[in-house]
C-alpha cells in the first residue's frame, strides 16, 4: 500500500518538504482547497521531485472554468512528467455561492458536465479536432492552434464522491475516486463499496494518528478530536455516523458551530466515535488498520490534523508497504 500525505508548507518551503518526504518513502503529495490556492504549490512540488504522485484533492471545480482546469492540469502533467492527477470536488453550496461567487443549481449533473468538458478540451488539444463542447453550464467551441499546449498525455480525472448518486457519476465518467476521509470500516461497507465496481480505482482517505510515545498519542488525538468534530457537525457526512447510530451526535456538533461554541467542539466527540472513524497507534497498528480499513485500494491519503514527526512518517510508510 502506497501512502500520501497532504503538502501544507508555505510556497517557499516546498522543493526541501517533498524531497524530505520522498527520501522518507512517502508515494505521493496532495493538495486541498483550503487557505491557499490547491493548484501553485504542486507546480514546486513537481520540479523539486522525481517520482511523488501529485494530486489536487480537492480543488473545487464548479468556480473554475473547465478551460482553467485542463491548462492547469496540462502544465502540472507536463511539468511532473506524467506524475499528476486532477482532483475535483463540488464542495456545498454556501462554499460554492456565498465563498466562491459561483452557481450551484445540480452539483451532480453539473459536476458530470465539467468533467466531460475537461475531457472534451483535452481530447482537441491531442487530436487537432475542433473543440466543440456545448453544455447546459458550460460552453466550449473556440481554442485555436495559437492557444493549445504542447502535446503530452492528458492528466487522470479523479472525483470526490459522497453519496450514491455522485459515487455513481464518479464511476461513470472520472478515472478513480477519492474517497472522504471521515469514515469507518462500517460505513464503507454499508454505503461506499456497494457502489463501486471491483475493478474501479479508489484512492482511500483516513485521519491517522501516528504515536510512538505517550505525548505523541496524546497531540493525536487532540488533533483528530477537533477535525472530528468539525466534519461531524456537516448534515453530508451524518450518514457516517448513523452508520453506527450516533446520528443524534451531527445535530449537536452543528447547534456548537451555529451557536459560535467552537471551543466545546471536541469535548463532544466521545472516545468511541474517535476510535472508530480515525485510526490511532503505533506505526505498526495504524499501518494495519489502514491495510484492514482499505484492502481494495492500492494507495491511502493520509490526514493527519497535527504535527507529525518526518521519522513517524517514514516507520508508517515502510510497515505499510
Amino acid at each position: 500500500m502506497l501512502l500520501d500525505v497532504r503538502l501544507d508548507a508555505d510556497l517557499t518551503a516546498v522543493p526541501s518538504v517533498v524531497r524530505e518526504l520522498e527520501d522518507a518513502g512517502l508515494s505521493g503529495v496532495f493538495t486541498y482547497e483550503g487557505p491557499s490556492d490547491p493548484f501553485l504549490p504542486l507546480g514546486a512540488a513537481a520540479l523539486a521531485s522525481t517520482s511523488l504522485a501529485l494530486y489536487t484533492n480537492l480543488a473545487i471545480a464548479l468556480p473554475r472554468s473547465p478551460m482553467h482546469l485542463a491548462y492547469l492540469a496540462q502544465d502540472l502533467q507536463r511539468a511532473s512528467g506524467g506524475r499528476f492527477s486532477l482532483g475535483l470536488g463540488s464542495q456545498i453550496r454556501k462554499h460554492v455561492v456565498q465563498r466562491f461567487g459561483a452557481t450551484w443549481e445540480s452539483p451532480v449533473a453539473q459536476m458530470r458536465e465539467w468533467v466531460l468538458a475537461v475531457r472534451a478540451i483535452q481530447a482537441s488539444w491531442v487530436t487537432g479536432e475542433k473543440l466543440d463542447f456545448e453544455g447546459r453550464w458550460t460552453q466550449h467551441t473556440y481554442c485555436p492552434p495559437l492557444f493549445v499546449p504542447p502535446p503530452g498525455p492528458p492528466a487522470p480525472i479523479l472525483l470526490g464522491a459522497l453519496g450514491p448518486r455522485m459515487t455513481a457519476m464518479a464511476v461513470e465518467v472520472a478515472d478513480g475516486i477519492l474517497l472522504h476521509p471521515f469514515c469507518s470500516e462500517q460505513s464503507l461497507l454499508q454505503g461506499t463499496w456497494p457502489l463501486i465496481p471491483a475493478d474501479f480505482p479508489v484512492i482511500g482517505q483516513s485521519i491517522v494518528g501516528v504515536a510512538r510515545d505517550e505525548q505523541e498519542l496524546a497531540t493525536a488525538r487532540d488533533g483528530i478530536r477537533m477535525l472530528l468534530a468539525f466534519y461531524g457537525s456537516t448534515p453530508a457526512y451524518k450518514p457516517v455516523l448513523d452508520a453506527h447510530g450516533w446520528g443524534h451526535l451531527q445535530q449537536v456538533l452543528r447547534d456548537l458551530t451555529r451557536e459560535g461554541r467552537w471551543d466545546e467542539l471536541p469535548a463532544a466527540v466521545p472516545d468511541e466515535v474517535l476510535e472508530t472513524i480515525a485510526i490511532i497507534g503505533t506505526p505498526a497498528e495504524v499501518a494495519a488498520g489502514l491495510r484492514r480499513r482499505f484492502a481494495r485500494c492500492t494507495r491511502v491519503a493520509l490526514s493527519v490534523p497535527y504535527a507529525i514527526s518526518v521519522e513517524a512518517l517514514a516507520e508508517l510508510a515502510t510497515l505499510a508497504r
